[in-house]
C-alpha cells in the first residue's frame, strides 16, 4: 500500500519536475510523508527522479548554462549539502517533519503573494546574499532533497529563458541527487530492497515525463506555479497538523 501511495505521489511530482525544473521532491515529500518517514521516501525516491534529471539534461544539454552551475551554484550548494546530510543522519524524524512542514508553508505562501502580486523578473541578487542562500539551499537538499525553492530563487533572477532555467536546474539536481544516494548507499538507506520498490516508479517517471514536457510547452509559468504553490501549501499544513498533534 505504501509503495502504490509513493507511485501516485511520484507520478504528479515527475509531472511538476519536467515541467518546470524542480518541485519533484518536495511535492513528493510533502505528501508520501504523511504515510512513511522522510528518510524511507527519499530513499525509494531519489534514485527514479536520478534518472529524470539525466533525461533532461541529455536531451535539453544545449540549455544548460556550465558557467552559472559550476561557476556559481554548485560551490555553495555543495558545502551545505555535506552539512545537511550530516545534520539529517543525527535529527529526529518528528522535527524533521515539523521543519520542512513549516520551510514549505511559509515559501508557499510567499511564492503565491508574489504571483498575486504580479511580480516575475527581479534584479540578481548581491554575491552575499546569493552565496547564503545556496549554502542554505545545500542545507536543506542535504536535510531533505529539497533545496529547489531557495536555489529557484537565486537562480530564477539570473536566467530569464525557462528553457534554460529548467535544464540548469535539472543538471544541478543530477549532480546532488548522484551525491546524495552515494550517501545514502553508505549509510543502507539505499538497499537492493529499496531499489526494487524504486522500479515500481519507473512506469510512474515516464508517464510524467511525457505529460511534463507538453504542460511546459502548453501551460504558463505563472499558471503552474500557482498550481504547485497551492497544492504545497494545503500538503504542508496537512502535515504540520499531524506532526504536533
Amino acid at each position: 500500500m505504501e509503495v502504490a501511495l509513493l507511485a501516485a505521489v511520484v507520478l504528479l511530482a515527475f509531472v511538476v519536475e519536467a515541467a518546470a525544473g524542480f518541485g519533484g521532491t518536495v511535492v513528493t515529500v510533502s505528501l508520501a510523508s504523511h504515510a512513511m518517514p522522510v528518510g524511507d521516501v527519499l530513499a525509494r525516491f531519489i534514485p527514479v527522479n536520478v534518472a529524470l534529471s539525466l533525461y533532461m539534461v541529455v536531451r535539453h544539454r544545449a540549455h544548460v548554462s556550465g558557467k552559472l552551475l559550476f561557476g556559481r551554484i554548485l560551490p555553495f550548494m555543495g558545502v551545505g549539502v555535506v552539512a545537511g546530510f550530516l545534520t539529517a543522519r543525527a535529527a529526529s524524524p518528528t522535527w524533521l517533519k515539523i521543519v520542512f512542514g513549516a520551510f514549505v508553508a511559509v515559501l508557499s505562501v510567499l511564492e503565491l503573494r508574489a504571483l498575486r502580486r504580479g511580480r516575475r523578473v527581479a534584479e540578481p541578487l548581491s554575491g552575499l546574499v546569493a552565496g547564503a542562500a545556496l549554502v542554505g539551499a545545500g542545507v536543506l537538499h542535504g536535510l531533505f532533497a529539497c533545496g529547489g525553492p531557495l536555489a529557484v530563487w537565486v537562480v530564477g533572477r539570473d536566467v530569464d529563458d525557462k528553457g534554460a532555467f529548467r535544464a540548469t536546474l535539472s543538471a544541478l539536481w543530477l549532480v546532488l541527487n548522484l551525491a546524495l544516494v552515494a550517501g545514502f548507499v553508505v549509510d543502507h538507506k539505499v538497499t537492493a530492497s529499496t531499489l526494487r520498490e524504486s522500479a515500481v516508479l519507473v512506469p510512474a517517471l515516464v508517464i510524467g515525463i511525457a505529460a511534463g514536457e507538453r504542460v511546459h510547452a502548453r501551460l504558463s509559468a505563472e499558471r503552474f506555479r500557482v498550481a504547485v504553490f497551492s497544492l504545497l501549501l494545503v500538503a504542508s499544513l496537512v502535515l504540520l497538523a499531524r506532526s504536533l498533534a
